[in-house]
């Protein structure tokens, strides 16, 4: 893995942290219930490049 591979991932990462909050947050309050799995879905893709990444 070179050294932008490992950058794209680490800021994956922190998204990801981020996104889960914001999941916290939109299940807690459902304002927008497409607002969750909006949410989710990004987390998935995130994941998914990361694998890719490590591929």
């Amino acid at each position: 893995m070179d050294k932008r591979a490992k950058k794209r991932i680490e800021g994956l990462r922190t998204k990801i942290a981020t996104l889960r909050k914001k999941l916290a947050g939109a299940r807690e309050q459902a304002d927008d219930p497409g607002e969750a799995k909006r949410i989710e879905a990004e987390i998935a893709q995130c994941e998914a490049e990361i694998a890719k990444l490590k591929a």
